[in-house]
């Protein structure tokens, strides 16, 4: 089993544990085994711990294995490193890999005993299968981490929409994120690729698992969207406006010829440079940023945050910030409102909180949206939606109903314990009074007011049309006589001007359900 003569053949061996070390797919040794078999000419097997054959070349004579079981079971469990025997016609040697019990075996099998040099080349080999699996372990073991530390961030996430920051800070004990320590944040939502999540969360990501002063958090309902928190407790200085957020993503890119970080991601400033930059530089990148807000009120943020993101999609530079209006629930009758929520909810009172949570969020997201966003099955959502509509007799498919019942969580807070009391005798008001004041009316104004130009009327007919359609563009297009790609062309145009999000997540769809109920009322709106 004389090894050729070849001064080269361990370059050849550094060279696929260059090529297997680059490609990050794994340690593969079978090519390893197939370089060692053609440089000593012998037949070559990997036996793993539970003593199986792994992987081996063409040429290993499997028949030999039983014969060699006491042999290998030494080996496996550490005592001993190395062993020569016969197995009927075949020279075989025998190494032990690694240091972990039960170890894997390499079993060289020929027709003669290895040469000195043979049996060099053997464990040469030997070690590089074993290093090859401890980087293997290693990458595996890192994989584990990024996915732990992913989900501990969503978990952190979901407290904060929660607007439950004790809950966030306890299930952070020892490594508690500096974002929690802000007073204020701004959520950046990016637009990209689902592929390039990882890897930008990755790489901005501190030996915490987390961002500096902010957290990015993979969306589990939306693959295209990197949840980005960033604290803002300077928010008066840094970032306040997009011109001197523009001026100041300049310097920093002129400041670096390479990649642009000269911007520190670990501050909350740098974090909205570096964000900024990544759109600038990619053309399927889209970046909306919310107002300031306390860490109490994440959800309000995010909310804007995804509105900023439906009109970024329709702006030269994919980049827009919240363009702040006053939302309608506020500007209701209190009292009036108050009476009028806890009547709809009255007949959830005993409904369980994870049926109301539910609800909550499917009053809004898709139902698939919410099935991932909870890690549940699309069945036991549409299994909740169920009792609610069973327990209020309405119809959850209806975008006009889910409005309704959406601003009622709102007024009410969505919380059972108290808000859905018995009526204390006084008529309870309609929707329709609510929505018929001076100050809803005002707002609808306000709100459809970017749709008076000539061409917005098209837009203002096909808006009502597709509420009149239950939000179906197919149904919408028929009736108008148009082609389904109009319809939404339309629907698209409309986010823009509205900054409202229509077509991905639907959240804002409610606040055009009222205005155009508010304009049915009023109708000089």
């Amino acid at each position: 089993m004389e090894a050729p003569a070849h001064t080269g053949r361990l370059d050849e061996l550094l060279h696929e544990v260059r090529r297997q070390m680059s490609r990050g797919t794994g340690a593969d040794p079978r090519a390893v085994l197939d370089w060692l078999g053609r440089q000593i000419d012998a037949g070559v097997a990997l036996v793993g711990s539970a003593g199986a054959v792994e992987t081996a070349t063409a040429r290993f004579p499997r028949q030999i294995l039983p014969s060699l079981g006491p042999t290998l079971a030494r080996l496996a469990g550490g005592q001993m490193a190395a062993a020569v025997t016969e197995s009927g016609a075949f020279q075989v040697r025998l190494e032990a890999l690694g240091a972990r019990v039960p170890r894997p075996v390499l079993v060289v099998a020929g027709a003669s005993a290895p040469t000195r040099d043979a049996a060099s080349l053997v464990s040469h080999a030997g070690s590089v299968i074993a290093l090859l699996d401890r980087a293997q372990d290693a990458d595996t073991t890192f994989r584990g981490y990024q996915h732990k530390a992913r989900q501990l961030r969503f978990a952190v996430f979901s407290a904060l929409l929660a607007g439950d920051i004790t809950l966030a800070r306890r299930m952070t004990t020892g490594a508690v994120p500096a974002l929690l320590d802000a007073e204020r944040l701004r959520v950046y939502l990016l637009h990209c690729p689902p592929e390039d999540r990882d890897r930008l969360a990755q790489a901005y990501q501190d030996g915490s698992g987390y961002h500096g002063t902010g957290l990015m958090v993979h969306c589990p309902a939306f693959e295209e969207h990197l949840i980005c928190l960033v604290a803002d407790d300077d928010a008066d200085d840094a970032d306040a406006d997009d011109d001197a957020d523009d001026d100041a993503d300049d310097d920093a890119d002129k400041a670096d010829d390479t990649d642009g970080t000269a911007a520190d991601p670990r501050t909350a400033h740098g974090q909205g440079m570096v964000l900024r930059r990544l759109v600038r530089e990619n053309p399927h990148y889209a970046l909306g940023i919310s107002s300031p807000y306390p860490l109490g009120a994440t959800a309000e943020a995010y909310g804007q945050a995804v509105h900023a993101l439906a009109a970024a999609h329709h702006t030269p530079e994919r980049t827009a910030a919240y363009l702040g209006r006053t939302p309608l629930l506020p500007l209701l009758p209190r009292t009036d409102a108050d009476a009028w929520a806890r009547a709809l909810l009255r007949p959830l009172a005993t409904t369980p909180r994870a049926t109301l949570d539910i609800t909550r969020l499917a009053v809004t997201f898709p139902r698939s949206a919410v099935a991932r966003l909870l890690d549940i099955s699309r069945n036991t959502v549409s299994h909740h939606l169920r009792r609610v509509e069973t327990a209020l007799g309405l119809d959850l498919g209806e975008v006009r109903t889910r409005a309704a019942l959406d601003l009622a969580f709102g007024l009410t807070g969505g919380q059972p314990e108290g808000g859905f009391g018995a009526a204390d005798g006084r008529p309870v008001p309609t929707l329709d009074e609510l929505l018929s004041t001076g100050p809803a009316h005002a707002w609808a104004r306000e709100f459809l007011g970017p749709l008076r130009d000539t061409r917005g009327r098209d837009l203002h007919t096909t808006l009502r049309a597709w509420i009149d359609a239950n939000t179906d563009a197919q149904r919408t297009a028929r009736h108008l006589g148009v082609s389904r790609n109009t319809v939404r062309a339309r629907l698209r145009a409309a986010e823009h001007l509205l900054s409202r999000d229509l077509l991905t997540t639907g959240s804002g769809i409610h606040d055009l359900v009222h205005a155009l109920h508010i304009s049915g009322l009023n109708q000089e709106v």
